[in-house]
């Protein structure tokens, strides 16, 4: 049996990463915050550990004042300080290490992939670099290191959870124009990946987690509508965003076109592609 130890574990990803492992017969041990302080106890655990999967992070929908802005910062990048820092000093190291990024490190003025990009520059793509900086160091030490940017991940759950409410109370709608893209992954989708970047040792480096049909908010905002049956008249104005999150805001309003073709290169077979689809199967699903 091999053993998995995770970061973020009470998240919506992680309690499904955790879920999903232990039924299929590997030992999953949860990193919590205390354990990345102790620096004996995280060095045990990582000289258990045949992975790490690195997925500790604040939420990034918020308001970005600057202490918060400063507690994304330190929730990730010195959460994997912390675990690389552990992997040098284990005597026993890790296979895999996956730590996670987001495709908010991508401009907004193309579609990219792994190999056709351009990065953004603002706060949250720098973020997102020196995450993924302090990440890589761990290929230093000769373990097998992969890099997973998600799109918005749907599911029972996270973010999908609070975009329900208002469509199911009937005043859902578009964001600003609507016309922003839309780079998401069903859970499914995202857990088998996992599964199919461990099992292949062959496979490292950055992979973009995200379904290889992106679609608008336009696209999610009319998916949503018909999955349940309700009307989708009411955009919410971009300026109203902004007085709620200030910057934060530009995560709802500025979106990426991502498309993830190192996996489907590597033979990864995706099974909710369109957003219609994967809102379908998750609404509706028994």
């Amino acid at each position: 049996m091999k053993t998995i130890a995770i970061t973020g574990s009470s998240g919506f990803v992680g309690t499904n990463i955790k879920s999903f492992f232990s039924k299929k017969d590997f030992d999953v041990i949860s990193i919590k915050r205390e354990d990345l302080k102790n620096k004996a106890k995280l060095l045990s655990i990582i000289e258990k550990a045949h992975i790490v999967i690195n997925l500790a992070g604040a939420n990034i929908i918020n308001r970005w004042t600057d202490s918060y802005k400063k507690l994304l910062y330190s929730s990730r990048i010195d959460t994997t300080k912390a675990l690389v820092h552990a992997m040098t000093k284990a005597k026993v190291k890790p296979e895999l290490f996956i730590s996670t990024s987001a495709v908010g490190i991508y401009s907004n003025k193309d579609c990219y992939d792994e190999e056709y990009f351009e990065y953004a520059d603002d706060f949250l793509s720098t973020l997102c670099k020196n995450w993924e900086k302090e990440a890589l160091k761990a290929k230093e030490l000769d373990i097998r290191t992969s890099i997973f940017r998600f799109g918005i991940v749907l599911g029972k759950g996270g973010a999908l959870e609070k975009m329900l409410l208002p469509f199911k109370m009937g005043v859902g709608g578009t964001i600003g124009t609507g016309n922003q893209h839309f780079s998401f992954i069903h859970i499914d989708d995202l857990l088998n990946a996992y599964k199919f970047v461990i099992e292949n040792v062959d496979l490292n480096g950055v992979f973009n987690l995200t379904s290889p049909m992106p679609t608008t908010n336009k696209g999610l905002t009319k998916a949503l509508g018909t999955a349940l049956n309700r009307p989708t008249l009411l955009p919410v104005p971009e300026f109203m965003l902004n007085l709620i999150f200030s910057e934060g805001a530009k995560v709802l309003t500025d979106g990426q076109c991502v498309e993830p073709k190192r996996l489907v290169d590597s033979g990864f077979v995706f099974k909710h592609t369109t957003i219609d689809e994967t809102i379908n199967s998750i609404v509706n699903r028994k």
